[in-house]
């Protein structure tokens, strides 16, 4: 048995796979479902109706969309050009920060100032950060996996200090976290009584833009090529220190607009609780939108979806909420199979199709 570069993927096989990733981790969280005693069908029915289900139900799964379209895009743009981003929740963390410091009474502006200045500050914050794991691929060849993944850990070792120490709230009764927002830099919210915020309409924007980049600039066709194959890329003229470089700009400064989007948006002050790892579950979203900007969008509705539904069915019928983890690490795990098998077909050298033919006429006359 080979494995053979296709010249061609043919495009119902692209569609198919991110729907197979579904099902087979519907089938594995099955399993679980029914491990625990209860019947898949009104566990996926509570996880519908706890997502879905009424209004409230709805604006949450939205509003805990917001951070994974961001996160999600930040893996995708930087996947795309082979920049292994692993980082992006420290990058959430350094956007927050970067808006807490400013925005709560250091800098008061007019709403419609504020909320802009937040967001930029929070970009170049998240952007900053990743700098030094750039600065150590191109010039040292240090891979980025490791630096981005442990630079997660020193951030919020960091923003730990700052909450227990100068951004402490002194109104927090001893509780860690900063002090709050000011009025002015607030996201207004999109519905009212509920989370969801104006960081909705900007993360959709920002998945417009991204795709926009990659469909119809050149600096798309430079990503895309640099990702496909390096070397050819070179050859073509494209600097690939240069491209990561913007690449790592654009894709850190999405991680850290996902943290103001958290902090001003949903929470109002920063606690080390702000994220429960919505940037190491962003690479889920982009894998399973096969690292395609508007697929992004989707992907983080469905697991979004899932997370929310799934407490609400822990909540009803007693099953443990940690299926939606393993939904979303089979979904994963599914989607990296199938983008291999959309890269390469199964071809079967004839040995092997002759032991398959003689172990089938073994097993016809037994």
């Amino acid at each position: 048995m080979q494995f053979e570069l296709r010249e061609q993927t043919p495009i119902a096989l692209l569609i198919s796979v991110p729907i197979i990733a579904v099902l087979c981790s519907l089938a594995i969280a099955s399993f679980f479902i029914i491990w625990a005693g209860q019947s898949p069908i009104e566990g996926f029915a509570l996880i519908l109706k706890g997502a879905f289900g009424s209004s409230f139900a709805l604006t949450e799964t939205l509003a805990k969309t917001i951070p994974l379209i961001f996160t999600g895009l930040a893996a995708a743009i930087a996947f795309r050009a082979k920049f292994w981003n692993i980082g992006a929740e420290g990058q959430l963390y350094c956007g927050a920060l970067a808006a807490t410091w400013l925005g709560t009474g250091l800098v008061d502006l007019p709403p419609m100032l504020m909320i802009p200045f937040l967001i930029i500050v929070g970009m170049l914050a998240g952007a900053a950060i990743l700098m030094l794991p750039v600065f150590l691929k191109n010039k040292l060849n240090v891979d980025e996996v490791v630096t981005t993944l442990l630079l997660n850990f020193v951030i919020l070792l960091f923003v730990g200090y700052c909450i227990e120490g100068p951004f402490k709230d002194p109104m927090s009764m001893g509780w860690p976290q900063a002090e709050p927002i000011i009025d002015s830099g607030v996201f207004p919210q999109l519905v009212e009584r509920s989370r969801l915020h104006i960081g909705l309409i900007f993360a959709l924007i920002a998945a417009l833009v991204c795709w926009i980049i990659f469909r119809f600039t050149l600096w798309g066709f430079e990503i895309r090529a640099l990702g496909m194959n390096p070397n050819a890329a070179r050859h073509a003229g494209i600097k690939p220190h240069w491209t990561i470089l913007k690449v790592a700009l654009l894709s850190g400064g999405l991680a850290g607009l996902a943290g103001v989007s958290e902090v001003a948006g949903l929470k109002g002050y920063l606690t080390l609780d702000l994220s429960p790892g919505f940037g190491y579950t962003g690479i889920a979203v982009a894998m399973l939108a096969n690292l395609h900007p508007l697929g992004v969008v989707l992907s983080a509705l469905f697991l979004a979806s899932i997370f929310v539904g799934a407490d609400f069915m822990g909540r009803t019928i007693g099953v443990p909420n940690f299926i939606a983890d393993i939904m979303v690490a089979v979904s994963v795990l599914a989607i990296l199979i199938g983008l291999f098998l959309c890269k390469y077909k199964i071809k079967f050298s004839r040995a092997s199709q002759a032991s398959i033919q003689q172990a089938a006429t073994k097993q016809g006359a037994a």
